[in-house]
């Protein structure tokens, strides 16, 4: 039994932070799939052909990044299938959650780029860096920083 308060065995705990685990899953899904497809609808527009060198790198690398995203978001149900009814859910459980923070890294960079993207194509270079790094910030802030003064708080 654990001394938070519940009564919960070991198994019963690795259920319920796996179910926790698959909720934030969904949630970063659903904002990932968006941005990507967001990302992989650009090229069929009419004014992609306008973009220079350095907008067309960004783009190309944000595309990476956010496909890259997917594939951390989605990794650990694959790891979860790989490994379902090995009585492994606890390491099933620690290694999703690592791969969830990862995927989180990996997607502030997206919206980085992406902010950095549209704002130079819009407004201008320096627009874009500036845009990029307060979303890199406040990303920063609210996913990294937030939570470790809660903690420490605790």
């Amino acid at each position: 039994m654990q001394t938070d308060g519940r009564s919960e065995s070991p198994a019963e705990r690795a259920d319920r932070n796996w179910n926790e685990l698959l909720q934030e899953l969904r949630v970063m899904q659903t904002g990932v799939q968006i941005l990507t497809g967001f990302l992989l609808t650009l090229p069929f527009q009419a004014r992609f052909a306008d973009l220079d060198n350095y907008q067309r790198t960004v783009y190309l690398v944000l595309v990476v990044i956010s496909v890259t995203a997917t594939a951390l978001i989605v990794a650990p149900v694959s790891v979860h299938r790989a490994l379902f009814r090995k009585q492994m859910k606890s390491h099933i459980v620690t290694m999703g959650a690592r791969l969830t923070r990862i995927a989180l890294g990996v997607l502030a960079l997206v919206m980085t780029g992406a902010a950095l993207l549209v704002f130079d194509v819009v407004v201008g270079r320096t627009a874009g860096i500036v845009v990029g790094a307060c979303v890199l910030v406040v990303l920063v802030i609210v996913w990294v920083v937030l939570p470790e003064v809660l903690r420490r708080r605790q």
